[in-house]
């Protein structure tokens, strides 16, 4: 009898290690896909952190702050650092530059400046974050600031007209302004500028603005040798390069004043007149040998469009 209840006891114990091993086996079979999901979900956690800090800060690990009080603030740049332009579109659609980056006027110019007319639209060049939209009189004008997930911060100056607001996020190719005349300016054009840690380089070294294209689908940047790229780039793709036969030396105003402006390009020529104070249509019609519809036409104005002393006309 004792010996029928050490087997009955026996038996039940191993038949409870039985259950509970198997029932480990479907607790850890059921507990598989769960942990894919939260492994998964996890994934999503982690993707969406990353947007939020790139949104909040976009190249937050060359930038040690997000504000919108300052254009641009030199920090201490790196020995090298690789630029990705394959996310671009050209900020306008025109090919004619009238003054390049570098030493102009007894000073040094940290842009390059793009022949558009008032009313043009102005695009983004990457996808990023606006920073600034803002107004200064004796300088850019009407300006705004994007700081880019490639590290790269632009500056859009003289507009006529923003269209975006501070904080605001933007893609590559998202109309931010419009072309104009605005702040420290002596004819209708967009200054633009590309900076890396506040610092100013050359747009020339990444964009090619005759060909509207940018230069590579990376730029790689080193500071012991940018600036000597800087003058190379100017004679290949700037002012005095192969677009102009004018010196890479003359500036905006010269080149406007010039009796005859001409820019070269593989769609022809074009030719300019600065506007006076006092002229009319008629009156630069009959000076340049054209018509005023003519006039109208290659501007993409009307008759009745208000003329700007300044403003540059195409006429041929």
């Amino acid at each position: 009898m004792l010996t029928r209840r050490i087997k009955t006891i026996v038996a039940a114990t191993l038949m409870s290690f039985s259950s509970l091993t198997m029932s480990g086996q479907d607790l850890l079979a059921r507990q598989a896909p769960v942990d894919k999901r939260v492994k998964a979900v996890d994934s999503v956690a982690l993707y969406r952190l990353i947007q939020q800090e790139q949104f909040d800060s976009p190249a937050g690990d060359l930038y040690e702050e997000w504000e919108n009080k300052y254009a641009h603030r030199a920090t201490e740049l790196p020995d090298s650092f690789r630029i990705d332009l394959r996310d671009f579109c050209m900020p306008t659609t025109n090919r004619v530059l009238t003054s390049n980056f570098g030493a102009r006027w007894g000073r040094q110019h940290k842009g390059l400046d793009v022949k558009v007319y008032i009313g043009d639209t102005i695009r983004a060049a990457f996808s990023g974050k606006v920073r600034i939209v803002n107004y200064e009189r004796r300088g850019y004008g009407k300006y705004v600031v994007i700081r880019h997930y490639n590290g790269l911060e632009t500056i859009y100056g003289h507009m006529s007209k923003h269209l975006v607001k501070e904080n605001e996020e933007v893609r590559a190719g998202d109309p931010i302004g419009l072309g104009g005349n605005t702040g420290r300016s002596t004819g209708s054009h967009l200054h633009f500028e590309t900076r890396l840690c506040g610092v100013a380089l050359n747009p020339a070294l990444m964009f090619d603005f005759r060909n509207q294209d940018v230069v590579n689908d990376y730029y790689m940047f080193h500071r012991d040798s940018y600036e000597q790229e800087s003058v190379i780039a100017n004679r290949l793709r700037g002012v005095g390069g192969e677009l102009y036969a004018n010196s890479d030396e003359q500036s905006e105003d010269e080149r406007i004043n010039t009796p005859a402006i001409t820019a070269k390009s593989s769609y022809g020529s074009a030719r300019f007149h600065k506007v006076k104070r006092g002229e009319t249509l008629s009156a630069i019609a009959r000076k340049r040998g054209t018509s005023i519809d003519a006039l109208c036409k290659l501007n993409r104005i009307t008759k009745r469009t208000k003329l700007m002393p300044g403003q540059i006309l195409k006429y041929n």
